[in-house]
């Protein structure tokens, strides 16, 4: 399989000696000792930074255990979700995708969504095809307003812009009320989700945001009004609005 091939150059690419000596050794060992080694694996193989290629932002011990993971069975996988400290769950998390049936996991994935571990949380929302590619509109919209909520930078967020849809943007009108209600604002880029979906509630937000003193949310404003006219013409348009702001890091 190509993602197999990927991880096997991955891991080739930035491993070392021992570390390659070690992931050797893994090889022959199956069930429960086989994920056993996922669960040692930091023991053995550094935390170095993976830089560019498929898996880049990851770590090299989490791409050794997405290798392992590969190779269990599903009784196994659901044992260590069951048993996972924190960086375990992380790992797991964010090789959803990458496991045989990966449906099978929808269960698993959206309650890294409800997690309050925030690394667990940003496993599964951010770099991760898995919500785009499972998830029901209602869990997908759970995912996005608890980064909104959070003031946690959605842009990271795969399949953003695609899965937008009349509910989430109606939700965020009434989030947005409630913010202003109480002076405070939102991050200007979640705007970009209400374009395809306009009403008379989201208009009137728009005209609200047009007025601000704050230069982004005008910004904000003028490439929906423009999303609106010509759709597809703000497509890299947002990428302004991607940068951190005092309201969230990026």
């Amino acid at each position: 399989m190509k993602t197999n091939i990927q991880i096997t150059e991955t891991i080739a690419s930035f491993a070392n000696e021992s570390e390659s000596t070690w992931i050797s050794e893994q090889k022959a060992l199956t069930g429960k000792a086989l994920a056993l080694a996922f669960v040692k694996a930091p023991r053995f193989i550094s935390k170095k930074i993976i830089d560019g290629g498929v898996f880049n932002g990851w770590t090299l011990d989490q791409i050794v255990r997405l290798n392992l993971l590969t190779q269990l069975d599903q009784a196994n996988i659901d044992l260590l979700f069951e048993t996972a400290e924190m960086q375990e769950a992380v790992a797991l998390t964010k090789a959803l995708s990458y496991l045989e049936n990966p449906a099978t996991y929808l269960l698993r994935a959206t309650d890294a969504v409800r997690s309050n571990m925030g690394p667990v949380f940003d496993a599964i929302a951010f770099g991760n095809t898995y919500p785009k590619d499972y998830f029901s509109e209602a869990a997908w919209n759970q995912l996005v307003l608890k980064c909104i909520f959070n003031d946690k930078a959605i842009h990271q967020i795969i399949g953003l812009d695609a899965r937008a849809n009349q509910e989430l943007a109606n939700t965020l009108s009434d989030f947005a009320h409630e913010r202003w209600s109480a002076g405070r604002r939102v991050p200007s880029q979640v705007w970009r989700l209400v374009p395809k979906f306009m009403n008379e509630s989201l208009q009137a937000d728009i005209e609200k945001l047009a007025q601000s003193e704050i230069p982004r949310d005008v910004l904000a404003a003028n490439l929906v009004i423009q999303e609106v006219q010509n759709p597809g013409s703000t497509q890299g348009l947002w990428q302004e609005l991607e940068l951190p702001e005092p309201i969230y890091t990026a």
